[in-house]
């Protein structure tokens, strides 16, 4: 009997063995501590644009159980609203929240996801195009192009926007004939070719430029967006319906060497967060926008109009031109952005070949 069981010195033994082949070989562990990056939006810390970009950072700490953490801080607390590309191209910022339109001074065919007719998209129709139609190629060609070391992430459909605010209802074409008017992107274009005198300026400078004098009217997105920045202090006339802004979306970026560094499973994170917040924008938008839409009228005293047919159809006849001078032909006329005007027309053509089966015809018979 005792010569079938183990001593206590043999087990005494076998237990201090197992105990070095431990420290021999030590358990993989995670990293130390979390990620963190610092991001920055392009909008004021008051805007529902921020909040979007800050619901955005907090579904991917959350689905990370706080492996990656991000902080996101508002417009200008480290660079001015239209300097987030380079910013974060650089490693300045680890990320942003923004407008791809944002970014036209740098690359024109840019304009092409929502600063414009779209191909008779909507936004959210744009990005189905983005994701299954060819458009995220195209889109990271264009960065290429101008040497931007991002991952762009396209999302958050917006509704098509209003034409904007005004000292009287514009009724005719005409109406933008000297008029000191805000916008910005290829809408600058279009503007530009109906006659207005256009200031790009980002969200929190817009009112203030009213106030000053400096602006006659402007554009910039929503009921919300645009009761919370203050308009309504300064225009009682919103014009409804336009083709300058109709397929909009969000985007986010990351600087494409931390995103490159960053494990697997936390970019596929990133990526379904991504979709997670461009439904749950999409719902918020909804509900928050009509509630403003319904307070502009009865707390504001706001007025709003339809704008006329006449000034959308003018609308596409300009944006018919404006493509035309981006093609390669411009260049024969002595444009100075020759590798500009190739992208555009490298870009139109075949996104308008890649989007048809995601088209739906425009109407301009609009009620």
């Amino acid at each position: 009997m005792s010569n079938q069981q183990p001593s206590r010195r043999k087990f005494l033994t076998g237990a201090a063995a197992a105990g070095a082949a431990t420290l021999g070989f030590p358990a993989i562990v995670k990293a130390q501590g979390p990620i963190s990056m610092r991001w920055q939006s392009t909008w004021p810390s008051k805007d529902i644009f921020h909040e979007y970009a800050l619901d955005y950072a907090k579904k991917v700490n959350d689905m990370t159980g706080g492996d990656l953490r991000i902080e996101v801080l508002p417009a200008g607390a480290v660079v001015p609203a239209f300097g987030l590309l380079d910013a974060v191209s650089k490693g300045t910022l680890d990320g942003g929240h923004g407008v791809l339109v944002y970014h036209y001074g740098k690359q024109n065919a840019l304009a092409l996801w929502g600063s414009s007719p779209a191909f008779a998209m909507d936004a959210n129709t744009l990005l189905a195009w983005h994701k299954y139609g060819g458009g995220k190629e195209l889109l990271n060609k264009l960065y290429s192009s101008i040497g931007a070391n991002v991952v762009s992430f396209p999302y958050g459909p917006m509704p098509t926007q209003p034409l904007g605010w005004f000292k009287k209802p514009i009724t005719k074409p005409d109406d933008f004939k000297g008029l000191k008017y805000r916008t910005v992107g290829i809408s600058i274009d279009l503007f530009q070719g109906m006659g207005a005198a256009v200031n790009a300026l980002p969200g929190s400078e817009i009112v203030p430029a009213i106030d000053r004098g400096l602006l006659d009217a402007a554009e910039f997105n929503n009921a919300t967006s645009d009761r919370l920045l203050g308009f309504p202090d300064v225009s009682k006339v919103c014009m409804l319906q336009s083709y300058h802004q109709n397929g909009e979306q969000f985007e986010i970026t990351f600087n494409k060497t931390k995103y490159d560094a960053l494990p697997d499973k936390i970019k596929a994170i990133i990526a379904y967060a991504v979709e997670a917040a461009s439904a749950d924008m999409s719902w918020k938008a909804i509900d928050r926008y009509s509630k403003d839409y319904i307070e502009l009228q009865t707390k504001d005293k706001v007025r709003f109009y339809k704008t006329p047919d006449s000034v959308l159809q003018k609308q596409l006849e300009v944006f018919d031109v404006v493509n035309e001078k981006k093609s390669p032909s411009a260049r024969c006329a002595g444009s100075s952005t020759p590798r500009l005007a190739r992208a555009w027309r490298t870009t139109t053509i075949s996104a308008s070949r890649r989007a048809s089966p995601h088209r739906r015809k425009p109407d301009i018979r609009l009620t």
